[in-house]
């Protein structure tokens, strides 16, 4: 029966669901939305969108992006995903100046703090390492071979980050557990080792994010298909405290609203100088705030900022500075019966909250109407795909029905058949490459 049920899943294309994604840069000089293999940024200074030029010599992204990130600084940029790419962009230019050849499909990419570095991990959970930073005469370097540094074995790492020392990175796999690793300073030479395993989340973790008090200690804050959102002690993998978003969520929805729902933690984000936590959740139309008080060591609920009723971000990100703003995108790929025409998104922007946390639970805050969005429609063309909102509601009403069970047929693990276990590994397509 269990087999029969994926096997129906696989051939509906609800198990490939690939949600839309959304980074923007550090400082605000952009922000990129990848959506199946379409990446597409925007210069917020030029007010104009980007056109993306590739001198690495490798393919342009063929299938779904399943990952993008700026660096710390915002010079380097990457994007990766299903067709086994690692594209990694300068942003000063927005030209590819290097493609790396996964094995597998990839699933997470981070950079190192000192831009050096970039990992990606792939499906079965291993964590690769690129050297992708200059030498002294600005060259970018010629080592391209992936280096393999540690894993989750068979397990997939759904979110990796670096600590804001850089000296550990983050795994969070669908096996509910964190992995905190050391990261030597040269690490081509140097041994990784575990400094840590923070366990507590009861379902897959989706996922993480490093926050830390200005000047001071770093913590790691995840959220998970528990409908949780947990704050860490990474150094020891002590839990700090736990919010869990069905209770608020209950208490704002209507009678039935959320009956048989999924309160899975789709994305997290911090905001106004990592004072708030914003969360998309996966049945709730908006995103929730939570305060995070890092001297206390405490989550509580804020606000939600809600949305139009057809809107469930699946991606969030947001910038720091004076006029950093959060970002929100919904959209998928990889759905049946999908056109390339039909990738399209919607993008949801929220002005900065205010300095004090209770200030901004005060506040009125509320998406920007699409008059109000800077540089208009010109944005909203660039990132979303089309302007016509009848077109937008026919494809995002599909979005919004795959996403409220697209999490779980995902990252849950499936139990086949030895019959059926053969049949996937004849028809596979993540093959060693041959050299």
């Amino acid at each position: 029966m269990e087999d029969t049920a994926v096997e129906e899943a696989e051939v509906s294309g609800a198990a490939e669901f690939a949600p839309a994604l959304v980074a923007s840069h550090p400082l605000g000089h952009s922000v990129a939305v990848a959506v199946g293999p379409d990446l597409r940024v925007f210069d917020l200074h030029g007010g104009c969108a980007v056109s993306l030029t590739d001198d690495s010599g490798g393919c342009a992204h063929s299938d779904a992006i399943r990952a993008i990130t700026f660096g710390a600084g915002g010079a380097l940029f990457a994007s990766a995903g299903d067709d086994k790419l690692v594209k990694v962009w300068k942003t000063g230019s927005w030209c590819c100046i290097r493609t790396i050849t996964s094995e597998k499909r990839v699933s997470a990419v981070a950079f190192s703090n000192d831009g050096l570095y970039v990992t990606f991990a792939d499906k079965f959970g291993v964590v690769w390492l690129v050297t992708v930073g200059e030498d002294g005469e600005g060259q970018v370097s010629a080592e391209s071979k992936p280096v393999s540094i540690f894993g989750h074995y068979c397990s997939i790492i759904t979110s990796m980050k670096f600590s804001p020392d850089g000296r550990f990175i983050a795994t969070a796999d669908r096996d509910f557990k964190i992995r905190v690793t050391s990261f030597p300073k040269n690490p081509m030479k140097g041994a990784t080792e575990i400094q840590s395993f923070c366990l507590g989340h009861t379902e897959f973790v989706s996922c993480i994010a490093f926050t830390r008090i200005s000047g001071g200690s770093s913590f790691l804050l995840s959220g998970g298909g528990d409908s949780t959102v947990r704050l860490w002690d990474h150094i020891n993998g002590c839990l700090l405290d736990t919010y869990d978003v069905r209770d608020k969520v209950g208490e704002l929805s209507e009678p039935n609203e959320t009956e048989d729902s999924n309160l899975a933690i789709a994305d997290i984000c911090l905001a106004n100088d990592n004072l708030l936590v914003a969360v998309a959740i996966q049945s709730l139309n908006g995103m929730m705030l939570l305060a995070c008080d890092l001297v206390a060591k405490k989550l509580s609920f804020l606000k939600v900022i809600r949305t139009e009723q057809s809107y469930i971000p699946t991606s969030l990100s947001s910038s720091f500075g004076a006029d950093g703003h959060l970002w929100g995108v919904m959209g998928a790929s990889n759905m049946p019966n999908q056109s390339a025409s039909q990738l399209l998104t919607r993008v949801r922007i929220v002005p900065r909250f205010q300095k004090d946390a209770q200030a901004s639970a005060d506040h009125d805050s509320a998406a920007l109407d699409n008059a109000e969005v800077p540089h208009g429609e010109k944005l909203l063309l660039a990132l979303q795909g089309s302007l016509d909102a009848s077109k937008q509601e026919e494809v995002l009403a599909a979005v919004l029905a795959a996403l409220k069970v697209s999490m779980h047929k995902m990252l849950v693990k499936k139990n086949y058949s030895e019959e059926r276990r053969e049949q996937r590994k004849r028809g596979r397509n993540d093959k060693k490459i041959k050299k």
